[in-house]
């Protein structure tokens, strides 16, 4: 997957979401083989259906004309399936909690977008979501046939399909945005490495005292972690519990590590550098209550941020332009080689189905007919000849601001997408780059899905203690060793928990490989 949202959302916690589960008779259980093998045809709307109104609940913020464009994709489904959109925007910061909320409420609610990052592996342990196999077979033909054997098989959950991973590639892209009008002002040369792009924010700490040199996001964008996207060293990623700054797994050796057990060298440099940052004044001062790093730096009161996606979004460059006349350039440390990256193939964004949804059939025959060129087009860009204009087969042109691009939350897929033609041809190389399994290192959990459940109230647990301490830690605003300390004294219990269940789980299935 290419694009995502990777911001950082306040875990729920399991035991309120345990809570909340419907006690009703548990969902049948799917064929759990690849789908996409099946060949299987979606049944044609053979005549029109009685109306329903889907529910959908999905992350950001509205476009203003979002009304016109699903009022044109209703238009195109009147004569057969006969379905209305009540689509709702959440807030990134809340999407978390409000679905986990709505769903534990008993609200009628048909789709949901879900991540590993928000809560996905919870939601799908304690039952919340419908198993998509027979669905897919029966009415999402399109929906399987635009993503490979390969994302589908990397993206199961227990041997089935829990969600539709949403994707155009095999890597996050990850960039840093750089103020290009200020570098160019005060004759900094174009940044290539990580020290370039700090010794850039010492000249905007001396000569822009109004600018805060560098801002970042919190969570797991915050400006610590962001660095283990671009180790080369020992590839430091993520368990699937998300994001906590303790547990992580790295050499593609099958092993989870534990930061309270040893802490190690590099995870520790990006600790002791960020707080550096911060003591420096290179970073944002009060960096921990802003609720839109985005928002910050488009309004002109930073010269860094770090950001996702290769480029420069074009939403993010105008803003920026109209602000403060500024202009944005990005940089990135990705290696371009293959073989250089390590990729599970796995999704960082789904969407779901809900398993007390009434319209479980048609949601999924909506689903399906968003994957279809046309339809796909009309929901990703806009209105044709008014938001967007196609440039070839896989590019299209931004005519205006008005509908802003967020496919990444409910229809994505990496056959369908097209690439913005103002990202640049360097930028949509990079793209094309990543959307080519073969160009990474398989890792050796690729496959593999944790199973919270055996220590859901640890998950809880540490998800909550996280809260707390690891933006102190990773954004620098705390003193590094103490908080490390303390957060360590509330939490180590529950990560050892955790770490020897998931090494469990993951010793089993390597095991079973062989």
């Amino acid at each position: 997957m290419k694009k995502w949202y990777s911001i950082g959302i306040t875990a729920v916690t399991v035991m309120s979401l345990m809570a909340g589960c419907s006690t009703g008779d548990k969902t049948a259980q799917s064929s759990t083989s690849s789908p996409q093998s099946t060949g299987a045809q979606q049944t044609p709307a053979a005549k029109k259906n009685d109306p329903v109104t889907l529910k959908i609940m999905i992350p950001g913020d509205r476009p203003k004309d979002f009304d016109a464009v699903i009022a044109e994709a209703e238009k195109r489904m009147a004569d057969t399936l006969n379905v209305k959109l009540n689509v709702v925007f959440i807030p990134f910061s809340d999407i978390g909690q409000k679905t986990q909320v709505t769903l534990a409420s008993g609200e009628d609610v048909d789709l949901v977008f879900d991540a590993p990052w928000v809560h996905l592996n919870q939601m799908i342990a304690a039952n919340y979501y419908e198993p998509l196999d027979d669905l897919l077979k029966q009415y999402g033909s399109d929906i399987l046939k635009t993503r490979s054997d390969q994302m589908w098989n990397a993206n199961k959950y227990n041997g089935k399909i829990m969600a539709i991973p949403l994707s155009n590639s095999y890597y996050q892209g990850r960039v840093f945005y750089i103020r290009k009008d200020l570098r160019e002002k005060y004759g900094v040369a174009p940044i290539k490495t990580y020290d370039d792009m700090i010794a850039f924010a010492k000249v905007i700490k001396e000569k822009e005292p109004n600018i805060a040199p560098i801002i970042t996001n919190k969570g797991a964008m915050d400006w610590g972690n962001f660095r283990k996207v671009f180790d080369y060293d020992t590839h430091i990623s993520d368990t699937q519990i998300g994001t906590n700054g303790v547990l992580f797994l790295k050499n593609n050796d099958g092993k989870v590590y534990n930061m309270f057990d040893q802490m190690d060298p590099t995870v520790w440099s990006w600790i002791t550098d960020a707080r550096k940052l911060y003591q420096d004044k290179l970073m944002y001062q009060d960096v921990l209550s802003v609720k839109d790093y985005k928002a910050e730096f488009k309004a002109g009161k930073a010269a860094i941020l770090n950001a996702n996606d290769f480029g420069v979004n074009a939403d993010d460059a105008a803003a920026v332009k109209k602000s403060v006349n500024g202009d944005v350039e990005a940089i990135t440390l990705f290696k371009q080689e293959k073989g250089a990256n390590i990729s599970d193939f796995q999704a960082w964004n789904f969407l779901a189905l809900t398993h007390v949804s009434k319209n479980k059939e048609r949601a999924i025959q909506f689903l399906n007919w968003t994957q279809q060129k046309d339809n796909y087009d009309l929901l990703a860009y806009g209105i044709k000849g008014k938001n967007w204009e196609p440039v070839g087969e896989d590019q299209y042109k931004k005519l205006n601001n008005d509908y802003a691009w967020f496919p990444y939350a409910w229809i994505w897929n990496p056959t369908q997408d097209r690439y913005d033609q103002g990202l640049g041809a360097d930028t949509i190389a990079l793209n094309k780059f990543t959307a080519n399994g073969d160009n990474f290192t398989p890792s050796k959990l690729a496959g593999f899905t944790f199973d919270p459940a055996p220590v859901s109230n640890e998950v809880a647990q540490l998800n909550t203690i996280r809260d707390k301490y690891m933006d102190p830690i990773y954004i620098g605003v705390a003193d590094s060793q103490t908080y490390w300390d303390k957060y360590k004294s509330e939490a180590a219990s529950a990560v050892k928990k955790i770490q020897t269940e998931m090494q469990k789980q993951i010793d089993a299935f390597l095991a079973s490989k062989k």
